[in-house]
């Protein structure tokens, strides 16, 4: 049962705005919805992401790791049917889960880095942030993993706050 309120009421077309980004409305964004500033800076972010470095399948991988970092069912179920959809198999998403993917060295290192910048609030040793370099990560990438994390946050958070009612098939974190 969602502990908030699932709008469908759009007097300033911001879930109409969703649904032209994201094909549909998924509950998540009709409750967050109930702060019409928090979901107009949630769709800013992710629009500008989506134009940045990182290209779509590593978004996609980053917003599932995050999700699993976060124990957020909602986002994991989310994320893994949008892999599907990019043509993860089941067998990368799980690896993605565990920040890991041998196929690709570069997914590979940013999922990596993504994780250590999760688990330590962005105090990442030197070390690991060499690695990644090593491996080809940019700088203009890492800025942008930063900012992923930030907008998958919110929702993760926000999804554990709202309980909205998931409408996805349900993978658990």
């Amino acid at each position: 049962m969602p502990r908030m309120p699932q709008l469908t009421d759009d007097p300033s077309g911001l879930l109409d705005q969703t649904r032209r980004q994201l094909g549909r409305l998924p509950n998540l964004y009709a409750a967050l919805a109930n702060g019409p500033a928090a979901l107009a800076g949630y769709l800013a972010l992710r629009d500008h992401l989506g134009r940045g470095v990182l290209p779509t399948r590593l978004r996609e991988q980053l917003a599932l790791l995050t999700a699993q970092e976060n124990h957020c069912t909602y986002c994991v179920s989310a994320h893994t049917l949008r892999g599907r959809k990019l043509g993860l198999s089941d067998e990368e998403l799980v690896r993605t889960r565990e920040a890991a993917d041998d196929t690709d060295p570069h997914a590979d290192a940013v999922l990596r880095i993504t994780r250590e910048v999760m688990r330590t609030g962005g105090r990442v040793e030197d070390t690991a942030l060499a690695d990644a370099r090593r491996a080809g990560v940019t700088d203009a990438e890492l800025a942008e993993i930063v900012a992923h994390i930030a907008l998958n946050t919110l929702s993760n958070y926000f999804n554990h706050l709202a309980q909205p009612d998931l409408d996805f098939p349900e993978v658990s974190a």
